[in-house]
């Protein structure tokens, strides 16, 4: 295939350059420069790649005890017609599951022990098609909340920080309280413990608990469920399904939907990704610049043969062009082996983190501290692609000085001592 002459010879010289004492120096620089972009990609891909690991580890433990979307009272009251409600949300083809549920702040005591908690009031029956925790209980823990029982589920870490297990009584200290000849005092209730729950996620299982909706409707005195809870077939269309329930119910009823009871961990999370990606960066952008070096020292030493390119009739664009195109084809090489770098860790990071962990006798996540006890991974090409083309468009930067600088080399002056 016939080749311009400016890719020929710019591809000749970012290969060449191996034999000299100077040209060995200017061959190591520009291997030095294409090493740092491919580390520096590849320290994207990676450390991208684990937070998404991480944040899809979190979500979906934290979507096995919630709900998608949940429609309750503006005002917080019972809704006037829950059952209506449950039947319009149902319309739209992304519901495929629709529990009604009363939620409320309330404390937990047993003994001198005492804890903040969220009492979900809910029917075992349609709570299982909405959350996985009550999916895999639904047979065995949730079957024993039966109205009027007085039954209670606590989370795994709610019930070991009180001290309770199976069979024994705590008591519901509800929010508000009753006039009496003496006062106002507080509403107790005494439950029995008939269940714990383990959803994975630290958060809901030292804070949430679950009793017969009819129970939480009395104890909290309320006529109805406070609102109903939605599973969809897609979670991440859960906002744009919750905007358009909200226009469909009227302003009688608010609706929101996962990342935004959650709005302040997920923004947390897509901060760090922003700070992480603009710190690696920068880590790209001074190896990508390195090339500027390298391709003036390649000015320096190629002085001579610019001239007689010069005078063979090359213009300058094309002498601008060769030293480009040299530039150029050493950022794409180390973009593309950082690129190939990065995925290959990302996707076998299961295996050489547990590696790395045998080697080193330790353990980076203690199943002890952490929600996870692995190293996830979830490389997303919106990621990758982003960091390819910002490496591509660094590398391709730091050429145009240099070559610039070689346009300008005047041939007797190049000559003038050769």
């Amino acid at each position: 295939m016939n080749w311009p002459y400016e890719l020929q010879i710019g591809w000749r010289y970012t290969r060449a350059g191996r034999t000299g004492r100077r040209n060995g120096f200017i061959s190591f620089i520009s291997g030095v420069s294409m090493l740092g972009i491919a580390l520096g990609v590849a320290a994207l891909i990676i450390v991208l790649s684990v937070m998404n690991g991480f944040q899809k580890e979190v979500r979906d433990r934290m979507l096995a005890a919630i709900a998608h979307v949940e429609v309750v009272d503006t005002y917080g009251g019972a809704l006037p017609d829950w059952r209506a409600t449950t039947a319009r949300a149902r319309e739209n083809p992304q519901v495929i599951g629709a529990a009604p549920f009363i939620a409320m702040q309330a404390l937990i005591a047993r003994g001198e022990d005492m804890r903040g908690a969220i009492v979900r009031g809910i029917s075992p029956a349609d709570e299982a098609t909405v959350t996985e925790v009550a999916a895999q209980l639904r047979d065995t823990t949730l079957a024993k909340l039966t109205p009027g029982t007085w039954g209670i589920v606590l989370g795994v870490e709610l019930a070991r920080a009180l001290g309770v297990r199976e069979g024994d009584n705590v008591t519901i200290v509800a929010p508000g309280g009753q006039v009496t000849p003496a006062g106002v005092v507080p509403r107790l209730k005494q439950v029995t413990v008939v269940g714990t729950f383990d959803s994975g996620h630290y958060e809901y299982d030292s804070t949430l608990a679950l009793i017969h909706l009819d129970d939480a409707a009395r104890l909290f005195r309320l006529e109805g469920p406070s609102g109903v809870q939605l599973r969809l077939s897609d979670l991440h269309q859960a906002r744009e399904v919750a905007a358009s329930l909200a226009q469909q119910l009227g302003p009688e009823v608010s609706v929101r939907d996962w990342t935004r009871t959650n709005r302040n961990w997920f923004s947390a999370v897509q901060l760090e990704k922003r700070l992480m990606f603009i710190i690696l960066t920068l880590i790209v952008a001074v190896a990508a610049f390195n090339l500027v070096s390298t391709l003036v020292m390649t000015v320096t030493d190629k002085r001579a043969d610019i001239a007689i390119l010069r005078t063979l009739g090359a213009t300058p664009r094309s002498i601008m062009g060769i030293f480009m195109v040299q530039g150029a084809l050493s950022g794409v090489i180390g973009t593309l082996s950082g690129v190939g770098l990065g995925l290959l860790v990302a996707f076998n990071i299961d295996v050489i983190v547990p590696a790395i962990e045998r080697l080193l006798n330790t353990s980076f996540l203690p199943g002890s501290i952490y929600l996870i006890s692995r190293m996830p991974s979830d490389p997303q090409w919106a990621d990758i692609l982003p960091i390819t083309l910002i490496s591509l468009v660094l590398a391709f930067l730091a050429t145009l000085y240099p070559s610039w600088r070689a346009s300008r080399v005047q041939p007797a002056e190049a000559l003038r001592y050769e």
